[in-house]
């Protein structure tokens, strides 16, 4: 074995890596388990408490130290479906921009495209900007597009004489300004939220932008907190120095106060001295006073002073607004000029608001003076906010100027080639601009801040009269802190809503039980295919069983290294990746067998056996990898988790089952220990299968077509469940106390929804799912709250039997298009690059062409199947998401018994004597040969796939069903339709390898 040393090396770098990797979740899960134990079931209590170590040290590798904040970062979180949480998809209202944008015209040709763009981009999938352009074109209206856009605050962007093209591509960029500008308003509201480890992302090519949020319980406050319009708005400030005097009358009101209240309560209650500072996953915070608790600061690089707990007490608001920034050790002020008042602690936030919010605080503090927070910490100061002191103006205490006056801005560089924002205002802007900064730069350079969404994002100091409502805002800015900002400013010209068109809740008990099924689904597997092997394979089953171990490490680490989230499917890929990574070995397995045979020593079998597998290994591997990187690609929520970790695996095993199985062989070879690949049993199982597929290949094509006639009859008549992903609608996983009558519960559904309703028992005979398409086009708060109430009407209906709402989902027809789109076009582009791989890795269409046969065979069986069982079995059979991976997954895998053979084949038609056989045989001769590996390969993959199905859960039973039959079929397709298709295409046998003669030396 060469580079056996490069190899060993290369194991145990990447053991370690992923030992690494893996670390932080070991050390996050202790942590919430200490806070879990501490809190004994209060949320609210175990949120505070991980709150209050956010910014402290968890874990200490010598070199580097962490933060449970920095741990939490690195750990393998967990997707919605395992630890519950809410999961919502957000449509930015580009109909509402374009209006906007052309300053809300009433002419009726651009209201009437406008509104016909907005009903086609939910049925097809394209744009609304697009949509719009074209059908305005098509009404033959006669004032050109550019006229309603060629406004005043647009002059610098669009001309009245522009084409359609160019507000085409006007409108798609502003479009893209509003996309960005909403994703960053969305993400600073979730990061004020306090969720742990939530997830945003802009979903490309759309207008979507898509959240998930572990662990959330209130989901109300969520929709509120998401769906809210932001507001920009230009702020007068306060000078610290003026506000100081005030903050220390604050301090000492809430000391008198908290006091008081200490006073009241138990004699039991303890102060916690300064040592009591939590500072690794195992301290307490002894009781839940507040005064007691405030000893608890953290000693950052910013905070030098160090708090004491006596300290605290006499001054519990400067012990968390960070009394280092105004008092020296002599209680001094030492304040640096400007609005910014304070900084905080990360963690501390929470307790400042809580402060600044009492009663007896607010009765203090002026009618004019309110405080807001940065929007994200300093490069200086990384685990720290600044909190400013906005002085509000007029009979509401509002702002001196709102967004809507922003004509542009964008980043720029001054003269010194530093970066800087310009901003432009339009005319009335300019003026109030002109009096409000004449009247800052005579108050000392008084600060402007600029607030988003309740979020001050900048606060200049004014220099100087600005007169054109043109200005240059510079300041400590990055390049990427300027584009941010001009983004922010632009934001507050055209303010556009996002609404909520798809959201999941998955409740905590429904999260634990698929985190127990998943673990024992995984663990059983597990055992399942280490067994087998063993029975099967003797002492090789045994490396073969090392490498699966070294697998699944391996699979993990990279996945937490990569910040991957673990959901139910990619539970379900892990599973499958058991039954896979055994694929390469029993490749070689059965190569080294054949060698045996051929009477070759077994140290030569073993290097000839992994030498010759190799080609298959590798194609069958590609064309699986392929298919899960268009799932990766076309694929959403959980699908992403299987794609994700099914490529992952693929490459994990392949470096596994050919690298580390290899080290252990050789090995035991240099310790002269006995390999065995077989037992006597095991040895010749279909050693000398002679079976004559080309001849009774007509046979098994009468089969395929009479099966394929009947699922494609089933198809057309009886159709499909589809999912609610697929129907848009709203879906509920409903747990009641008892066992409960599916036909009482439908029938009152149907009653109070006014239309059928789609009751299917999920899981044990007492928890249902529920289907409705009632207000499927609305999907406002109160169309959600109307929907629940009548929900909950029907399910209360069943007397005697409480319930409990375990989950939900809500998909808004657009999305539900886009979902359908997306499956379609991941199946066709499957088909297409495995075919096109086939045809370049074999240089023949007629094997791209029998692989396509037997792939397109596969998924119509499966889908008549699927159409025919419906409704029979006590499981859900929709067609969503997970039957879409289920398909593909069953795609690739048929494929890949196909390329075994077709290698095989390839391999017979390259020996010299291939010319001299019949090609008919020649394929018989390669099916047979490499039937002993379909078999079995199938079989542990079947044998995982019947684990996962039985303990894998609910909610992926179908998902399991799916690839369990397709893996059957697909080995039928495999082995009695690609290769006879081949012989066919290749009209028979007549159809053989021409091969140049070797010229002949002729010698005198």
């Amino acid at each position: 074995m060469q580079s056996k040393g490069l190899i060993k090396f290369l194991v145990v770098v990447v053991s370690i890596a992923c030992l690494y990797s893996l670390s932080f979740t070991f050390v996050t899960r202790k942590v919430e388990r200490d806070a879990a134990e501490y809190a004994k079931g209060d949320m609210a209590k175990e949120k505070a408490y991980l709150d209050s170590i956010a910014g402290e040290e968890v874990y200490n590798l010598g070199l580097a130290k962490f933060t449970y904040r920095e741990a939490k970062a690195h750990e393998l979180a967990l997707g919605l479906d395992l630890k519950g949480g809410m999961n919502v998809t957000m449509e930015i209202s580009l109909d509402e921009l374009i209006r906007n944008l052309a300053n809300n015209p009433k002419d009726e040709n651009f209201n009437k495209a406008l509104e016909s763009a907005v009903q086609k981009s939910k049925s097809v999938n394209r744009g609304v900007v697009e949509l719009f352009v074209e059908e305005y074109k098509a009404s033959g209206a006669g004032t050109p597009l550019a006229t309603f856009f060629a406004t005043t605050d647009n002059a610098s962007l669009i001309k009245g004489t522009s084409s359609d093209n160019e507000v085409r591509s006007f409108l798609n960029k502003e479009a893209d300004n509003a996309i960005e500008n909403s994703f960053k308003v969305l993400r600073t509201r979730i990061d004020k939220f306090g969720v742990a480890s939530p997830n945003i992302q802009i979903q490309q090519g759309t207008n979507r932008i898509l959240i998930e949020l572990p662990g959330v319980n209130d989901q109300e406050r969520v929709r509120k907190l998401l769906q809210g319009s932001a507001k920009l708005e230009f702020y007068e400030t306060h000078d610290n120095y003026q506000v100081y005097p005030l903050l220390e009358n604050l301090n000492n009101i809430l000391a008198n106060s908290l006091k008081s209240s200490a006073s009241s309560t138990s004699a039991s209650a303890t102060t916690v001295s300064n040592d009591s500072t939590v500072t690794d996953s195992t301290a307490k915070v002894n009781d839940d006073n507040l005064l007691a608790n405030l000893g608890a600061a953290p000693k950052d690089s910013t905070d030098t002073a160090g708090i004491s707990a006596e300290l605290a007490a006499s001054n519990p608001l400067f012990a968390v607004l960070n009394p280092a920034t105004y008092m020296e050790q002599n209680g001094q002020p030492n304040l640096t000029p400007g609005a910014m008042v304070g900084m905080a602690n990360l963690k501390d936030t929470a307790r400042v608001n809580e402060y600044l919010n009492r009663p007896e605080v607010k009765a203090n503090i002026p009618g004019n003076l309110k405080f807001l927070w940065s929007v994200k910490p300093e490069q200086r100061t990384p685990n720290f906010l600044s909190l400013y002191a906005i002085k509000t103006s007029g009979p509401e205490n509002g702002p001196v100027l709102t967004g809507d006056v922003i004509t542009d801005a964008r980043d720029d560089f001054n003269e010194k080639n530093q970066p800087v924002v310009s901003m432009s205002m339009n005319t009335e802007g300019a003026r109030q601009w002109r009096r409000i900064t004449a009247q800052a730069a005579q108050n000392n350079n008084a600060a402007i801040a600029i607030v988003l969404d309740g979020v001050v994002y900048s606060a200049p100091g004014v220099n100087e009269e600005i007169p054109n409502g043109n200005s240059s805002i510079s300041g400590n800015f990055t390049i990427e802190d300027t584009k941010d900002l001009a983004n922010v400013l632009k934001a507050g010209r055209l303010p556009t809503t996002a609404k909520i068109v798809e959201e999941a809740i998955v409740g905590p008990s429904l999260g634990q039980a698929a985190i127990d099924a998943g673990v024992n689904s995984s663990v059983i597997a597990l055992i399942v295919v280490m067994a087998f092997m063993v029975v099967y394979y003797n002492r090789a089953g045994l490396a073969a069983n090392i490498a699966v171990l070294f697998n699944v490490f391996f699979l993990m680490g990279i996945l937490a290294s990569l910040n991957a989230v673990l959901t139910l499917p990619g539970i379900a890929g892990i599973v499958l990746t058991m039954g896979t990574a055994v694929d390469a070995n029993v490749l070689i397995y059965e190569r080294i067998r054949e060698e045996l045979g051929l009477g070759k020593s077994i140290r030569q079998a073993i290097a000839d056996g992994y030498k010759n597998a190799m080609p298959s290994i590798l194609d069958s591997q590609i064309t699986t990898f392929l298919v899960g990187l268009v799932l990766f690609f076309f694929g959403s929520g959980p699908i992403l988790g299987f794609a994700t970790t099914l490529m992952i695996g693929i490459i994990t095993s392949l470096f596994t089952s050919i690298f580390i199985s290899r080290l252990i062989f050789e090995y035991m070879l240099s310790k002269d220990w006995k390999i065995s690949v077989s037992f006597p049993w095991s040895a010749n199982t279909l050693k000398n299968a002679n079976f004559k597929f080309i001849k009774k290949r007509k046979l098994y094509y009468g089969i395929s077509v009479i099966a394929s006639i009947i699922s494609i009859a089933a198809i057309l008549t009886k159709g499909f469940t589809l999912g609610v992903d697929f129907s848009g609608g709203r879906t509920y996983t409903v747990a009641y106390e008892k066992a409960v009558d599916l036909e009482d519960v439908r029938q009152n559904l149907d009653e109070v929804f006014g239309l059928t309703t789609e009751v299917k028992t999920f899981g044990s005979e007492n928890q249902v799912r529920v289907t409705t398409t009632y207000h499927i086009e609305e999907t406002s708060d109160e169309a959600d709250a109307e929907v629940l109430a009548k929900l909950n009407d029907g399910l209360s209906k069943i007397d005697g039997n409480s319930y409990e709402i375990l989950s939900s989902q809500k998909v808004g027809p657009s999305i539900a298009t886009d979902i359908k789109d997306r499956a379609i076009w991941s199946a066709v582009f499957s088909v297409l690059i495995i075919a096109g791989y086939i045809l370049v890795r074999f240089q023949k269409w007629q094997y791209s062409i029998g692989a396509a046969i037997s792939t397109i065979h596969d998924a119509i069986i499966l889908l008549g199947l699927f159409s025919i069982l419906d409704g029979i079995v006590p499981f859900s059979l929709d067609i969503d998401q997970h039957f879409v991976a289920a398909i593909l997954t069953v795609i690739a895998y048929s494929v890949n018994d196909t390329v075994v053979v077709f290698d095989r084949l390839r391999e017979y038609l390259n020996k010299p004597s291939a010319h001299k056989e019949n090609f008919g045989d020649t394929i018989n001769n390669a099916i047979n040969s490499t039937l002993s590996r379909t078999i079995i390969t199938s079989l542990t993959i079947i044998f995982v796939l019947a684990v996962l199905f039985v303990f894998g859960g609910e909610v992926i039973r179908g998902f399991s069903f799916a690839i369990l039959i397709g893996i059957v079929v697909g080995t039928y397709s495999s082995i009695f339709l690609a290769a006879p298709s081949v012989y066919d295409l290749r009209k028979g046998k007549n159809a053989v390898e021409q091969k140049p003669e070797k010229a002949k030396v002729i010698t005198p």
